[in-house]
């Protein structure tokens, strides 16, 4: 892994040089910032017990589905589409370091967006001085989800990425991934609740891939081990898939 550093650089620079970087921290910022504000609008016309930020990290899912295919489909199909990433492979790294440098450097801008949204409630904290408002350890709670979930997220977006040549085809593809992901567990929960007779193990493993119940979770303080252990190891089996679709089509070529 000695070119992971050199490779991380160039990833990050790439990413600061992309517009489609720009469109999506403006979109981020925009949906979050008038999420906060109606948030914020409804508490007012009408109050409730928990604090903004909590409501405001159960709505995740919104930005997450666009965020995740703008940062990750140049990743891999793009140096696929223009032979950049054959002539890369040709050189003294391995598709280890490719794909985990491409992986490193999506995941700190999701990380970035994600941190600058910490001023809203720091503003909202300085002009109201009401800690009622601003329940720093749900936000606690919250940032730490974000970064745990979204190492699983990225990650889908490099195995999109990671398996085409188009980059259209590697967003739309991450979205429905990453829909699926968030989505699909709650469904696949009402349709086991659905059947009486069932083992009681696919209850539980059902249960533990509900991402909503995670951040409802988080932000309420509960810290279980086993979804950090979900989202590491998801991430960790999804960056290998991506690792195999490099080598793999490599090989072909």
């Amino acid at each position: 892994m000695k070119h992971f550093f050199v490779l991380l650089r160039h990833e990050m620079w790439a990413l600061l040089i992309n517009p489609g970087t720009y469109i999506a921290a403006f979109l981020f910022l925009i949906v979050m910032g008038f999420i906060f504000q109606d948030l914020l609008t409804a508490l007012v016309r009408n109050p409730q017990e928990n604090p903004p930020g909590v409501t405001f990290f159960q709505l995740f899912w919104l930005p997450v589905f666009f965020l995740v295919p703008l940062l990750t489909m140049r990743s891999l199909a793009e140096e696929r589409r223009m032979g950049t990433l054959e002539t890369l492979m040709t050189t003294p790294v391995t598709s280890v370091e490719v794909v985990t440098s491409k992986f490193a450097a999506a995941y700190f801008y999701y990380l970035m967006l994600w941190l600058a949204t910490a001023s809203f409630h720091f503003i909202l904290y300085q002009f109201s001085r009401d800690i009622r408002l601003v329940d720093w350890g749900a936000l606690a709670g919250g940032y730490l989800f974000v970064a745990l979930s979204g190492l699983l997220f990225i990650a889908l977006g490099i195995l999109a990425s990671a398996l085409t040549r188009s980059q259209l085809v590697a967003g739309i593809f991450a979205f429905t991934l990453v829909f699926t992901t968030i989505i699909g567990g709650r469904y696949l929960e009402e349709l086991v609740l659905l059947q009486e007779a069932r083992a009681e193990w696919v209850g539980r493993v059902v249960e533990h891939l509900q991402i909503f119940q995670h951040a409802e979770d988080f932000t309420a303080g509960v810290i279980d081990s086993r979804p950090i252990v979900f989202y590491i190891s998801g991430a960790a089996l999804l960056i290998f898939f991506s690792i195999l679709a490099v080598d793999l089509k490599n090989n072909r070529t």
